[in-house]
């Protein structure tokens, strides 16, 4: 399946908000790419397929992840919502035919990140946060500069950000997102 197809199919599966979100990270990831010689052609697919299996209900995703034996840990149990990026890179490979392994590690781990991503991982991540679609969050401006001159500064202020907003709002933290925090902080400082 060719881009353009998937573009379609995804098109009739998603909202038309979150369709758009998803055509803005594709671009933001193209960008991006280029910026910091990494597969353009990869980064559009991951861009444009990272949240392909969002329009699953919250109910249905824990059922959907046991049935593909897609390890799913407690605190996803409590949050299902967090496990739209691991069943989204199964719908990629099972609903739109992506191989590559590149393209689908770089969706399985856009929500919570990873210690040590690869350079198209971070893209994803962070394209998913600051393309042109989403609501300006505090310091927008300055983690878009970011994205464009650090990745790791770039991931480090997100990841900041996010922890403090959950926190605040008394969701579950979850493991691997403070983990990728202390990751990117030791980068940093």
């Amino acid at each position: 399946m060719n881009r353009l197809q998937m573009t379609e199919k995804l098109k009739e599966k998603l909202s038309t908000k979150r369709f758009e979100h998803s055509i803005g990270v594709e671009y933001t990831a193209g960008t991006m790419a280029f910026m910091y010689g990494i597969d353009y052609e990869k980064a559009l697919i991951a861009g444009l397929l990272h949240d392909c299996a969002k329009y699953v209900p919250n109910d249905k995703k824990i059922a959907k992840c046991k049935k593909r034996k897609i390890p799913i840990s407690e605190c996803e149990y409590k949050n299902p919502e967090l496990l739209h990026a691991k069943l989204s890179a199964v719908y990629a490979k099972e609903k739109y035919g992506v191989s590559d392994q590149d393209i689908l590690s770089a969706i399985a781990c856009h929500t919570t990140g990873k210690p040590a991503m690869t350079t198209l991982e971070k893209i994803i991540y962070i394209a998913d946060y600051i393309e042109p679609n989403r609501s300006v969050l505090p310091e927008m401006d300055i983690i878009r500069k970011e994205a464009y001159t650090n990745l790791d500064k770039c991931m480090l202020h997100i990841l900041y950000n996010s922890m403090q907003y959950l926190c605040k709002k008394g969701s579950v933290l979850d493991p691997v997102t403070k983990e990728t925090y202390e990751y990117y902080k030791q980068i940093i400082d």
